[in-house]
């Protein structure tokens, strides 16, 4: 029996690894015809950041229009980052841009909104990138290893390329 893929939850954290699986993604798509649905997860503040905020600035709709410009700047960026991919495909690679059909920004923690974002559209495999090694790829590595922990459907996690010197 083979498999079928007709959806594809490919995750963003806007960095160079996540650009190298939209890749993998994007090629998965071509080969499959499946729908790619973007999401992008800007971090919840923790308690102790929402408190400072809360004294720092003092006007309320002044505190909602910060948090909405988190959103609102990740959106931009990843509409760059979009178009800056589909700009360097071959004119005959170009019809899988037609298979994106949403592109997702939420505030939540990533593992919980990756899982319950691939539920909720019955995703058939997730796609995520990982950053090179460093302080930030704790961060990342732990969003990837949960994700793989607690997803009932395929993860394909892919590593940023090396370079050669």
């Amino acid at each position: 029996m083979m498999l079928q893929v007709s959806k594809i939850l490919y995750c963003t954290d806007l960095s160079k690894g996540a650009e190298e699986a939209f890749k993998y993604a994007a090629f998965l798509s071509k080969c499959t015809k499946a729908d790619i649905h973007i999401l992008h997860v800007v971090e919840k503040l923790s308690s102790e950041a929402r408190m400072t905020l809360e004294t720092y600035v003092m006007d309320s709709d002044q505190r909602k229009g910060m948090l909405k410009a988190r959103k609102e700047q990740a959106l931009q960026v990843l509409k760059e980052k979009q178009e800056e991919f589909w700009d360097s495909v071959p004119l005959e690679d170009l019809k899988v841009r037609n298979y994106v059909k949403s592109l997702d920004i939420v505030e939540s923690f990533p593992m919980e909104a990756i899982l319950g974002k691939s539920k909720a559209l019955s995703a058939d495999l997730i796609v995520m990138g990982t950053h090179e090694k460093g302080l930030v790829e704790t961060f990342l590595g732990s969003v990837a290893r949960n994700v793989l922990a607690r997803s009932r459907i395929p993860v394909l996690v892919v590593p940023l390329a090396k370079k050669e010197h």
